[in-house]
């Protein structure tokens, strides 16, 4: 049995302790199944959003007709948008590759790895052990067992990335930002779309008033059918026929297209790695459990990213590795906060959010304001026609401090970011968006008209809230 300083499980955002291990002078055991980068790398983060550009160009083009530009797409290149994600992807693969090749100190581990023991983890005939473990094993597509989908095929968030052409028709099944993505995907490249989700909110995580133009814009293109279960799929006349149960209607429907995708949520690997054999909480659904210094219920081993189920995002992987690397070595504790989380959907519209919904804040226990500004309120978003659209800002009404942002509109990530620095800033305080100058005319003027608008839920707003801004 080889030992180590720290062994690391996974090669997304575990790539920060080891950095930090190697540059320590320490001996590290990296374990990886590859491919290298993790999701975000591979098929998740970077290559959807290198995908996605191009839609959002083809859409841009459609909705310029509303300004008085009428644009023609002579062809869409489906080989040179494929090449490129892929060439993205394979680089930075590879130079990661090189990088852990050559590393000194650092042996990587290519395979599924498992506890076997207290602190002790086997690679196939091999077997490992360090008084530090770090797990950031990732997580995988779910796939509930749907009557036929193994039998008729299927694509995932991985498998689509090979694909050699569009599909002519797709029934996406789920309604979270994977499904409404590649269904903005799909939909500009002229595929007949078909989003399935169980759920009665599209994007059930999000603010309900940005789900709803949500829906409304991207429904321009895709047919969304929500509160709608698939309950099974069969082969019909060289077709993959999706049979799903209306449940407000508690009928069975039937949506028939060349392919499946399904995109229905993530599930850890505990399964494979399994922690508990080193004395590792996992809850119900196989996540990690761990507190707020991101160590497990075993001393010395700490979790982070996807394994523990919490904010999937590759930024916050990549803060939480940090927090977990800083208590195992650091001089002093440091503890996660969740409070000011950032996160984006890239469909159409995009959307941009931080921090709580408003129901969220209410179920929380905070007496709050709210403000509310369409992207016409403001004359950059007037001259853009982005009818459908709108940022929402939640505030405690007792001093201020901002709870929340959701945005659904062009350029909602950047917009959104604005918040989150100020929520890190400091107590929070919405104070300095009043007392800043805000460049006119510019689309970031809306954030700044949200805020101004703050008031209790339901109350109106009398009068032209745009006077002082585009007058």
């Amino acid at each position: 049995m080889k030992k180590y300083d720290v062994i690391v499980v996974g090669s997304g955002a575990g790539m920060i302790i080891v950095s930090r291990g190697i540059r320590a002078g320490m001996k590290v055991a990296l374990v990886d199944h590859g491919p290298m980068g993790g999701t975000c790398l591979n098929n998740g983060c970077i290559p959807s959003k290198v995908l996605i550009y191009p839609a959002d160009v083809v859409r841009t083009l459609k909705a310029a007709r509303a300004v008085g530009v009428e644009a023609k797409i002579e062809r869409i290149d489906f080989d040179l948008i494929m090449r490129r994600m892929r060439s993205i992807v394979d680089e930075g693969r590879r130079g990661m590759e090189r990088t852990a090749e050559r590393a000194e100190g650092l042996d990587w581990y290519r395979g599924w790895g498992e506890f076997v023991g207290d602190r002790k983890i086997r690679i196939g005939d091999q077997t490992i052990t360090a008084p530090r473990i770090f797990i950031a094993s990732g997580s995988r597509p779910l796939v509930p067992h749907i009557p036929g989908l193994a039998e008729a095929g299927y694509i995932d968030n991985v498998s689509v990335l090979s694909i050699t052409h569009p599909p002519e028709s797709l029934v996406i099944l789920g309604g979270g930002y994977i499904a409404c993505e590649y269904g903005h995907f799909f939909s500009a490249l002229g595929t007949e779309v078909t989003i399935v989700g169980r759920n009665e909110q599209l994007l059930k995580g999000e603010d309900p008033e940005i789900s709803e133009i949500v829906r409304k814009r991207l429904g321009e293109y895709v047919d969304i059918r929500t509160g709608t279960e698939a309950v099974k799929v069969e082969v019909k006349g060289g077709k993959k026929v999706v049979s799903a149960l209306d449940l407000a209607a508690d009928a069975v429907r039937e949506f028939a297209a060349e392919e499946v995708m399904v995109a229905l949520g993530r599930r850890p690997n505990s399964d494979i790695l399994k922690p508990e054999r080193s004395g590792v909480e996992v809850d119900r659904s196989g996540w990690i459990v761990v507190d707020d210094r991101m160590e497990t219920s075993r001393e010395g081993i700490w979790a982070f990213g996807d394994a523990i189920g919490k904010h999937m995002f590759r930024h916050t992987a990549n803060r939480e590795a940090r927090v977990a690397w800083n208590n195992a070595f650091g001089q002093s504790v440091e503890e996660m906060d969740y409070s000011a989380v950032p996160h984006a959907v890239f469909t159409c519209p995009q959307v941009g959010s931080v921090g709580m919904t408003e129901a969220e804040a209410k179920a929380a226990g905070y007496r709050v304001l709210v403000g509310r500004a369409e992207y016409g309120d403001v004359t950059k978003g007037y001259a853009m026609a982005e009818e459908e659209s709108l940022a929402k800002v939640v505030v405690n009404a007792g001093d201020g401090r901002i709870l929340g942002c959701s945005i659904a509109g062009t350029g909602a990530a950047e917009l959104a970011q604005q918040v989150v620095y100020l929520m890190n800033a400091g107590d929070h305080d919405s104070g300095p968006v009043g007392r800043s100058l805000v460049i006119h005319p510019a689309l970031s003027e809306v954030v700044a008209r949200a805020f101004a608008n703050l008031l209790p839920p339901n109350e109106e707003i009398e009068g032209d809230i745009r006077e002082g801004i585009i007058r």
